[in-house]
């Protein structure tokens, strides 16, 4: 309803063009209806493949004449008397680089104060030209909230029932208000879509579903961005160490999932800084896991477009992506590569630091980011402040104990006991080992045994360490450097 009231007001204030950008028409040709219905207007909607077509209101504009291209249908509308509200369909590819259809349209618009037609452009997608942006005015269909989210689970539920009278939908209600929350974001006709597939898949509703579901609604709003969903999250039991960055997540779990119902300031992000292997890129992945919520990865190496305009355009097609996935975990992976500032690049990179700056502190929508970076000599001081995101970590080379941890971790991973394994040695042969490395001690140590027909044990993975030189070696400079400016300025995530 108040959809329908906002149209109206939008249409009493004498705007002649409306831009309605979506991708249910449906629900837009069912609105738009009941504002003609409401506003007593004469009503018609053209399409290429069906002309302009009177729906049940008002005279014919001009109906002896043939109005199937995109021309013929703008001079109708020039031409009839009556004031009327004319929906055009799928406009979009016939306004760019014809001036024939700017000129046509603008003829209507500026003629509004004698013929007092409203023109309504419904499409996925419109690029407005300019000499036509002073005439437009845009709208956003509501999108569904969390009860009419929860009306539409039910009645898949009902069709599911009715189908399968002998079986019971099985759910929680911790899984059924996880799902509402993942549906968010979708309009009725795609929530509903996902919904039922949910349930018609197994006549459950289960934790299992949500990854799927999540997935499925990331290409559903896909915006040709550079973001990308990660399938597979990680418990944080598949990560050693960093005691400390665990307890503050696990902090802040319940306020981030409930951030509605709280007065507490929701978590905003953290930036892990560290050495290449350490374990950043897993803790990211482990956060969305931990809170069962969406992953997606902004990937600032790829943001980056040779054309001027597009690299900002990505940016920002990519923040209202993960706007429409919340509440979700936003992984910013080697945030120095996009936001280092730079006067060799026609200041592309001060304007994607000023727009990422900017959504940072003006969100409304509930995504938590995490921001990982190798090299924090290239980050622009304005995004180490406080505010920005809520805490920094250090992310340094695992002590001795980790090490045990990390060694148990791969080896149970690849379905060995690691108690039949000389796991203090292990640890003690791998000391400046990040845990990527360790990982790789284990892999290449399984290639030997392999290669020379013998179960895997502890020497087959000395061999691997005493024949590596770990990062910290190879770049022991620029490993203390970081580890310096680290010391007083960020808070050790072990």
């Amino acid at each position: 309803m108040q959809d329908i009231n906002d149209l109206v007001l939008i249409i009493d204030s004498h705007v002649p063009l409306i831009v309605l950008e979506t991708h249910d028409e449906v629900r837009a040709l069912e609105l738009l209806t009941k504002v003609a219905m409401k506003k007593r207007l004469g009503y018609s909607c053209w399409s290429i493949t069906e002309g302009l077509n009177r729906i049940g209101f008002g005279s014919d504009p001009n109906p002896a004449s043939d109005t199937a291209s995109p021309e013929q249908v703008l001079k109708a509308i020039k031409q009839h008397a009556e004031p009327s509200l004319f929906v055009l369909c799928d406009f979009h590819p016939y306004l760019p680089n014809n001036p024939e259809h700017v000129r046509l349209l603008k003829d209507i618009a500026l003629n509004y104060p004698t013929l007092k037609h409203t023109l309504v452009l419904v499409s996925h997608e419109l690029d407005i030209p300019p000499e036509l942006q002073h005439y437009c005015a845009r709208f956003t269909i509501s999108l569904p909230n969390d009860a009419q989210l929860m009306s539409i689970i039910r009645d898949e539920v009902t069709h599911w029932s009715k189908e399968n009278p002998t079986k019971k939908i099985k759910t929680d209600p911790v899984t059924l208000k996880k799902l509402i929350k993942n549906l968010k974001g979708l309009t009725i006709q795609d929530a509903r879509r996902l919904a039922r597939s949910a349930i018609r898949d197994d006549g459950a509703i289960t934790e299992e579903d949500l990854p799927e579901v999540n997935k499925a609604k990331f290409e559903l709003i896909d915006m040709d961005g550079v973001l990308s969903f990660e399938y597979d999250t990680e418990r944080f039991s598949a990560v050693g160490g960093l005691a400390k960055l665990k307890e503050w997540v696990k902090q802040r779990e319940a306020i981030f999932l409930n951030a509605e119902k709280t007065s507490l300031d929701r978590p905003k992000g953290v930036m892990l800084l560290g050495i290449q292997g350490g374990g950043k890129s897993l803790a990211a992945k482990s956060i969305a896991g931990l809170w069962g919520v969406p992953l997606l990865r902004l990937d600032m190496a790829s943001l980056y477009n040779k054309f001027i305009g597009e690299t900002e355009k990505n940016l920002k097609k990519s923040l209202k992506q993960a706007e429409l996935m919340a509440p979700c975990v936003l992984w910013i992976d080697e945030i120095e590569k996009g936001l280092a500032t730079s006067d060799s690049d026609d200041g592309t990179s001060r304007r994607i630091l000023g727009t990422m700056l900017t959504w940072m502190a003006e969100r409304e929508a509930n995504v938590f980011i995490v921001a990982t970076s190798n090299d924090v000599s290239q980050l622009p001081p304005e995004l180490m402040r406080k505010g920005r995101l809520d805490e920094i970590f250090f992310v340094d080379l695992p002590s001795e104990a980790v090490r045990k941890e990390i060694f148990s971790i791969h080896l149970t991973k690849r379905n060995f006991h690691s108690e039949k394994f000389a796991i203090g040695k292990l640890a003690e042969l791998s000391e400046g080992f990040s845990g990527a490395e360790i990982e790789q001690a284990v892999v290449a140590a399984l290639y030997s045994a392999s290669a020379q027909r013998e179960p895997l044990n502890s020497d087959h993975i000395v061999s691997e360490l005493l024949a590596t030189y770990p990062l910290s070696v190879v770049m022991a400079e620029q490993v203390e450097q970081l580890r310096l400016w680290a010391a007083n300025r960020t808070v050790l995530a072990d």
